[in-house]
């Protein structure tokens, strides 16, 4: 009885060990037959766009550093702020004209090659954007700030350029010929501003009327007004142009922001007077001319101070 136990068990068991071997190799066999067939249709399919597309996927360009890289002002919103003084506001004025020395370094950045304030004006001149204005009277000759005299491309930019003297070694003659721009000679600038105080704010505070580049005369030995551009009309412009910032490279600054929000360093050439006169006029010592400038500062400060004494 045993016997025959033991030979049902192994046959049982043989069986089921063939039956497990043939459903692995079936199953082994239709894999390999979809693995093929998926292949095949692989390589006959056509390739699509997005195949090659996804081949030239484009890097995503690296972040150049934490500075803010703001584009530039390009509206007149962008102005600095500076609030209207009506007329009827206005309770007093006064009157005074400063120069910019370039070569002071807070002024400097006016003169960087990338951003010059002379190329700024010359360019817009020339495309007619700005208007230049005459600085002598073409009748007496004599030196005017105002408005009144319109100067068109042409004549503003002989100015600009200036003349060059010419000697014939020959016949001994001078001939005076066009000169070339030469922007490093664009050394000072002169603005005109009133110092007004708003009775409604109750705000004594300056208003930049005009700005003018001055050119070195060589006869003469002073520094002259160019021409004069009206500077409300200059600050579209000057708006849109940047100026190195050196305490803050995410900072934008402005051409505009520099002259709105004083940040340049001048001294006063010339205060409203009876007999017209300016500080070299009556001063030759060019120390004493200095501390005339400042005198005057202390002087309109001191009118602030007195317009709040009743």
């Amino acid at each position: 009885m045993k016997k025959i136990t033991l030979s049902l068990v192994f046959v049982t068991a043989v069986s089921i060990a063939s039956f497990a071997q043939n459903r692995a190799n079936n199953k082994q066999g239709t894999t390999t037959v979809t693995t093929k067939s998926a292949t095949t249709n692989a390589q006959n399919a056509p390739k699509t766009d997005s195949v090659k597309t996804a081949k030239k996927t484009p890097k995503v360009k690296p972040k150049d550093g934490y500075a803010i890289v703001r584009e530039l002002r390009d509206t007149a919103t962008e102005k600095a702020f500076l609030p209207v003084i009506k007329d009827e506001d206005v309770v007093f004025t006064k009157r005074v004209w400063r120069d910019i020395d370039l070569r002071d370094t807070i002024n400097g950045v006016l003169n960087y090659p990338k951003a010059r304030l002379i190329d700024v004006l010359i360019n817009h001149v020339r495309n007619e954007e700005l208007t230049a204005y005459n600085p002598k009277d073409p009748k007496t000759l004599d030196d005017v700030d105002g408005f009144d005299f319109p100067l068109d491309t042409t004549e503003a930019l002989r100015l600009a350029n200036g003349v060059v003297n010419v000697t014939n070694n020959k016949t001994g003659t001078v001939t005076q010929v066009a000169g070339e721009f030469n922007p490093l000679l664009f050394l000072k600038y002169r603005i005109k501003e009133d110092w007004v105080f708003d009775g409604k704010r109750g705000v004594f505070e300056p208003r930049i009327i005009a700005l003018a580049p001055l050119k070195l005369n060589d006869q003469t030995k002073e520094w002259q007004p160019v021409f004069w551009i009206a500077y409300e009309e200059a600050r579209d412009v000057l708006a849109t142009k940047r100026l190195f910032n050196s305490l803050n490279d995410s900072s934008p600054l402005s051409m505009d922001d520099f002259f709105i929000h004083r940040l340049f360093s001048s001294h006063i050439v010339k205060e409203t007077n009876a007999g017209d006169y300016k500080v070299k006029d009556l001063i030759t010592d060019p120390r004493q001319r200095l501390l005339e400038s400042e005198r005057i500062k202390k002087k309109m400060a001191d009118m602030e101070q007195g317009l709040w004494e009743y």
